[in-house]
């Protein structure tokens, strides 16, 4: 049932198609308000179309929390060339904030470090990131 909900496994045995898509398609909505509540300028950034490129991106994928989830998701858009400006700089402040190897959980980061995405540049030095240029649209 589990990975009928969240992985577009096959449906149970005697569970009507109908009420399981809809269930999933909830299911979807909520964790794309979870990764929102963490990741508020990507989802700023994409605007309108931020409830169907999460879930374009969700459907089939196990959630690893909003956290993660969504740091996995401005990864994915910025390999495609399609993450806004406003999700850049975020996801640059994240990278130079954390350490995060797409499997484990981030960690916080204790030497000084550099994060970069869409041209937009953050610095992490003693524990403050500051951005240092903008991402450019």
């Amino acid at each position: 049932m589990v990975a009928a909900l969240v992985a577009d496994g096959p449906p149970p045995p005697g569970f009507a198609p109908g009420p399981l898509a809809a269930a999933r398609a909830a299911l979807l909505r909520k964790r794309a308000g979870e990764v929102a509540r963490h990741w508020p300028l990507l989802a700023a950034g994409l605007g309108p179309a931020w409830p169907t490129a999460f879930s374009e991106w969700a459907a089939g994928r196990p959630g690893g929390g909003g956290f993660r989830d969504g740091w996995d998701l401005a990864r994915a858009l910025r390999t495609r060339a399609a993450l806004p400006p406003l999700g850049a700089e975020e996801l640059a402040v994240r990278e130079a904030e954390f350490r995060y190897d797409g499997h484990r959980a981030p960690r916080r980061r204790r030497s000084p470090a550099l994060g970069r995405a869409g041209g937009a540049i953050a610095v992490q030095v003693a524990g403050r990131v500051r951005l240092l240029r903008p991402a450019r649209p």
